[in-house]
């Protein structure tokens, strides 16, 4: 299992953290339902059990029920605002990174395969990086060839809403716009498992 950087809030991190998955998946729900209330809503529509199955083939836990996301708007690296309801009725990877993170930088790689592979398919990525300076994550941007959109938490505000304690940590949300599952920790997106699982997320229409 690949490390975490624990992230501490307003700039504070700690060392490289390793654990059971499950029970750190388990604490940021628990973190999503009691810091926003309205996170924890109950959907009609379950998660389709083939969905969770896939996913949970491929290393991601799922959530119980689906969870209500907090929209916010932030500045990508060319300035415009972007916000997360703008993607609705797309399948949204939402990942919290730093470039100094190398869990996080041993990742993205990763994720930009998976990215050019379902983007034509309906799936899109926002990456919120957590309280670095625009010209930093722009040169992170540029030498990695990241392609996806990435927006600024410069204060750190909407990763605390998410209740960010590690990072990188990923977000997988569904056509309706609900979280449906979550990945505390690195992980390699582009293997057949993970190709599996969002091939059943974007089967899955509203």
């Amino acid at each position: 299992m690949a490390g975490t950087i624990r992230y501490a809030g307003k700039g504070r991190y700690r060392a490289v953290k390793r654990g059971l998955p499950s029970l750190r998946v388990f604490l940021v729900f628990a973190l999503l339902a009691a810091l926003v209330p309205d996170l924890a809503l109950a959907q009609v529509r379950p998660i389709p059990a083939s969905v969770s199955a896939a996913f949970s083939r491929a290393g991601i836990q799922s959530a119980a029920r689906r969870f209500q996301t907090y929209d916010f708007s932030l500045p990508l690296i060319n300035g415009k605002l972007q916000s997360l309801s703008a993607l609705k009725g797309r399948v949204v990877v939402l990942n919290f990174w730093a470039t100094w993170c190398s869990p996080c930088r041993k990742e993205m790689p990763s994720l930009e395969r998976l990215y050019n592979r379902f983007r034509g398919r309906g799936l899109e990525f926002l990456a919120v990086d957590i309280e670095e300076n625009r010209g930093d994550v722009a040169v992170f941007v540029k030498d990695y060839g990241l392609n996806f959109p990435v927006v600024l938490d410069a204060s750190g505000k909407i990763s605390d809403i998410y209740g960010i304690r590690s990072i990188p940590t990923t977000f997988i949300i569904d056509r309706d716009g609900s979280i449906i599952a979550a990945a505390v920790g690195a992980r390699d997106w582009d293997t057949p498992a993970m190709a599996a699982a969002f091939t059943a997320l974007l089967n899955d229409a509203p």
